[in-house]
């Protein structure tokens, strides 16, 4: 079940849509807030896999279950292929970590990283809420979608900045560019098929990215499964890390 925090979050929302022209109703950082939410309840549970493809067609596949609470705890545990299958990761704001079977202690990893290869990195695998790591700029009108620019609050974010176009009637993503601090592209987020995960919660359930620093390569991450679920500070932790497969219902 939602939170009655975040219900009152959504009626507030809808509320505000009620009102007429939402360009004039809401600014760069309700958008924003709206997109988070939109995208995932404040705490939940899914389930993903991610999909890298190679220039010659060849495909890696990986599928991950993965727990979130507020804005800055993030774990998973790999359930497949088998010669990944109980690997965790941990992130606790910038503080991220991988827990591999056959070794003793967690390994520090980056954001710029990736547990799986291809053009996914840890960041995007291990996702905050868009407004936990970015400041919005600025928002203009581009058709039917907003053109929300934002910029990382510290050095420690994997973007300087992106530039997230937004569709008007469900305020969700449908492209994200990632900048470096040059404004070089370092990679595009496509955000696709819209889906009901049930309990009126819809959501897109497939991103695709492509990088020109990667020309030929795509990646791929279908959500399978996602719903708001409470859990407690204890599971994001080292020492629980090992154990978040047994949180699976």
């Amino acid at each position: 079940m939602y939170s009655l925090k975040y219900v009152l979050f959504v009626a507030a929302v809808c509320l505000v849509f009620g009102g007429g022209n939402q360009a004039s109703a809401m600014d760069a950082g309700e958008v924003l807030l709206a997109v988070d939410r939109n995208l995932a309840p404040v705490s939940y549970e899914s389930y993903r896999k991610l999909i890298n493809i190679e220039p010659d067609g060849s495909k890696r596949e990986y599928v991950l279950y993965t727990i979130k609470k507020g804005q800055d705890m993030v774990a998973s545990v790999f359930l497949e292929p088998s010669s990944d299958k109980g690997r965790g990761t941990l992130r606790l704001g910038d503080n991220m970590w991988l827990h591999i079977p056959s070794v003793a202690k967690p390994v520090r990893i980056t954001s710029l990283q990736s547990v799986t290869g291809g053009i996914f990195n840890n960041a995007d695998i291990m996702r905050l809420d868009y407004s936990a790591e970015y400041t919005p700029e600025s928002l203009e009108e581009s058709g039917d979608a907003y053109l929300l620019r934002l910029k990382a609050k510290t050095n420690e974010v994997a973007y300087d900045r992106l530039e997230m176009l937004v569709a008007k009637d469900r305020l969700v993503p449908t492209e994200i560019k990632c900048l470096a601090a040059s404004g070089m592209l370092i990679k595009t987020l496509h955000f696709k098929k819209m889906t009901d995960f049930g309990d009126g919660f819809v959501r897109p359930a497939i991103v695709e990215t492509d990088s020109p620093l990667h020309k030929g390569y795509l990646s791929v991450m279908i959500f399978a499964r996602m719903k708001a679920r409470d859990f407690s500070d204890e599971v994001f932790t080292l020492n629980y890390l090992p154990r978040i497969e047994t949180l699976r219902q």
